[in-house]
């Protein structure tokens, strides 16, 4: 049986702030849990909490949760990646989750500024596991664009603008393109915020859709630069 203050203590991971002042966050799921793996503080099930369901984030839960460490990343940690994904203001956490999916199967790092909390139990969920195993980091947006610049990639920026060049990269033009890649890429309403120059590109797509979705778009993209 779960003690009062393991109880306690997982209710608190509903708020990023008591996720953040303990270092641990909520994950649902066998698969996700399999991918926490090293991450694990412990596990509970239906039978050791006769409050369960209001434990847990979703409403229909899964019959089985933990409590995990969230994992700590840095710069060093990003670089090793030869594309790094920045969300500008992406504030929707299934699209943070889905992304960090596709950092997962594309070998990107991920950077976010101003955009959902990536420890929250949706982009953990909808992550699949990728939370854990792909190199993410938060950046304050004052002084963001000075980081951004140290990492001295080569900066694309993913907007429809009277500048953009629309492009679907491919096996043969990824050939040509330099070796480190930065991709910025903002919210649906918003766009880019950030005023570091980069090369803008668009994604060519029949006039009677407004706009991808962020996730949509950064999957093309990405499968296009994977080698």
């Amino acid at each position: 049986m779960l003690t009062a203050r393991q109880e306690k203590l997982i209710r608190s991971l509903e708020a990023k702030k008591g996720r953040r002042e303990s270092g641990f966050c909520l994950v649902e799921g066998e698969k996700n849990i399999a991918e926490a793996k090293k991450f694990i503080e412990f596990t509970f099930t239906p039978e050791d909490s006769d409050d369960f369901s209001s434990l847990v984030d979703t409403v229909t839960p899964q019959p089985l949760a933990a409590v995990a460490r969230i994992p700590i990343f840095t710069k060093e940690d990003i670089i090793q990646r030869s594309i790094i994904v920045v969300l500008d203001g992406v504030q929707d956490p299934g699209n943070v989750g889905t992304i960090l999916r596709l950092c997962l199967g594309f070998d990107a790092a991920l950077v976010l500024i101003e955009s959902a909390d990536p420890s929250s139990p949706k982009v953990v969920r909808s992550s699949a596991g990728a939370f854990f195993n792909v190199p993410w980091v938060e950046v304050e947006r004052p002084g963001a664009e000075a980081v951004l610049s140290e990492f001295k990639y080569e900066i694309f920026r993913l907007e429809k603008t009277a500048n953009s060049k629309a492009v679907i990269f491919n096996a043969e033009t990824a050939t040509s393109l330099p070796k480190k890649i930065m991709i910025i890429a903002g919210s649906e309403g918003q766009g880019i915020k950030l005023s570091i120059k980069g090369a803008s590109l668009s994604i060519p797509h029949n006039a009677a859709l407004e706009s991808l979705n962020v996730a949509s778009a950064l999957a093309i993209i990405l499968s296009g630069l994977y080698k």
